[in-house]
This record gives C-alpha cells, sequence and structure tokens, in this order.
C-alpha cells in the first residue's frame, strides 16, 4: 500500500520520568492522519498515582493538582488503543513512547496490539541534509517545516507537530522514490 494512503496514528506521551519501570504517564494524544489530512485527535491526561517530579513540572507544566481528579491509567489506554487500531503508530523517538505503552499494556492486563512502529526521529536522520538542521529534535524540525502547532511538551500539542513533521518527511520520502511501506522498512530502524 502506498503510504500516502496509510493511515497513521501519531502519538505522544508525557511522563513523571524517563523509564517505564520507575515513571508513569501523566498524558497520553493521539493525532488520526491520512493523506496529511487530521482525521481525528485523541487526548487525556492521566493521574499516574505517583507524584510528578519538580523538574518534570517544570518541563511539562503538569503538576498534581491537575492530575489529582484525572481518570487513571486502565481508564484511558483502552481508548488510545482503540483509537489507533488499524494504523501505523508513529513517534518522534518511538522507543520512548512505545516503551512506555507496552508497559502500560502489561500493567493494566492488555495485550499489546503489535502495531507497525515508525519513529521520526530516525526518518528524519536519513532524509535531512545536516546542513539543513543541527539537529533531529522535534522543535527544530517544527520550526523548519513551518508546523501548524509548536511544540510545548505537551502531548496533544507535541502529537499535532509531529503530525506535520510526517506530512513533510513524508513528501522527501516520495522524491527518493520510497512511497510504500515495505520499502521502509528496509530502511535501518525507521519501521518496526
Amino acid at each position: 500500500m502506498c503510504v500516502t494512503e496509510l493511515e497513521f496514528a501519531v502519538i505522544d506521551l508525557e511522563t513523571t520520568g524517563w523509564s517505564p519501570g520507575a515513571a508513569g504517564i501523566t498524558e497520553m494524544a493521539a493525532v488520526r492522519v491520512r493523506g496529511g489530512q487530521r482525521m481525528g485527535e485523541f487526548a487525556s491526561l492521566v493521574n499516574p498515582g505517583i507524584p510528578v517530579p519538580p523538574g518534570i513540572e517544570d518541563l511539562t507544566g503538569i503538576c498534581d493538582q491537575m492530575l489529582a481528579t484525572a481518570p487513571r491509567l486502565p481508564a484511558v489506554l483502552p481508548g488510545l488503543l482503540n483509537f489507533a487500531d488499524g494504523c501505523v503508530l508513529v513517534a518522534h523517538n518511538a522507543p520512548f513512547d512505545v516503551g512506555f505503552l507496552q508497559a502500560a499494556c502489561a500493567e493494566c492486563g492488555l495485550a499489546w496490539p503489535r502495531f507497525t512502529v515508525l519513529d521520526t526521529v530516525t526518518l528524519a536522520r536519513q532524509l535531512m541534509d545536516p546542513d539543513e538542521i543541527p539537529d533531529c529534535k522535534l522543535g527544530t524540525l517544527a520550526q523548519f517545516f513551518r508546523a501548524r502547532t509548536p511544540p510545548s511538551h505537551r502531548a496533544l500539542a507535541d502529537a499535532r507537530a509531529t503530525a506535520d513533521v510526517l506530512g513533510w518527511l513524508i513528501r522527501r520520502l516520495a522524491h527518493r522514490g520510497i512511497q510504500t511501506l515495505d520499502q521502509l522498512r528496509a530502511w535501518p530502524a525507521v519501521v518496526a
């Protein structure tokens, strides 16, 4: 199937730390896109059951008070998985987000849906000329491609920015003759 015909669920998570074993999810969001068009959005705060460290609060703006009445993970995760069903899962630094989602599924007793996963960091490293940008951070790419939503370390804004970056990266793939998911799978570490 042609990449432009695929549906992508572009996800982003905010967490209390960097490791799924020691941290919890505080916010999750996804933007469903097809052919560059946004088809829908999913977003929810998540009460992780543990305090948000001050450094993470400074980074994301998410505090314990905001999460006090938020639903717990078992109430939110099935909705995200249902929203992304049938899509290629996309994230900027996908191993981070997918690692947390897989751990969340295990915690909730849910089977991991075994998504095809596309990492926009790795894809950008393959497609961007080093003379164009200094790095492949989401903020750098979003600014370069003039994303409609700037990333802000909040899940929905970052998912929207990643979706815009994905659209531009898909255009660059087409210029290189990469038009199917099978062709893209041949690139190392881009698709899992």
